[in-house]
């Protein structure tokens, strides 16, 4: 691309991170669309249970590890149980694959549930600001 474009790699890396910033400020709100009442919630849930058979479950929850060069000065953080240097990218999707909310970010040596632990996602489900549905029994069951 330094030939293509006529510009050192240096500059291009800046370039490419304010384009991918200026992608995200604009496009955040229509494609990371969380829901925050308990119809948004219990719709989630509906979809989860008609496509997959799984009732009363508002998303799935994983991480994924993209590896990436070593951090200066970071020691073994970023590097992970497989083998190599990652960041973890932990998503929470519908039942159509769709992420509703992503964290970025996580260090590679951590595991799900201490980037789960560290989350907003948990204190908004802890301090009930998420809008979750009130529980409900699961089907043919009282």
């Amino acid at each position: 691309m330094k030939f293509g474009w006529r510009v050192p790699h240096n500059t291009q890396s800046l370039v490419v991170r304010d384009v991918c910033q200026a992608i995200i400020d604009e496009y955040v709100d229509e494609v990371l669309v969380c829901p925050s009442t308990p119809e948004g919630w219990c719709a989630v849930a509906d979809k989860f249970f008609q496509r997959w058979n799984f009732p009363n479950t508002c998303g799935a929850l994983d991480g994924k590890h993209v590896a990436c060069r070593c951090p200066p000065k970071s020691g073994s953080l970023y590097f992970n149980y497989k083998g190599f240097y990652s960041i973890v990218l932990m998503a929470l999707v519908d039942a159509d694959y769709t992420v509703i909310w992503a964290d970025i970010g996580g260090t590679g040596s951590a595991s799900d549930a201490q980037i789960y632990n560290f989350c907003e996602l948990k204190e908004c489900v802890e301090d009930g600001t998420l809008g979750f549905p009130d529980p409900e029994p699961l089907p043919n069951d009282n």
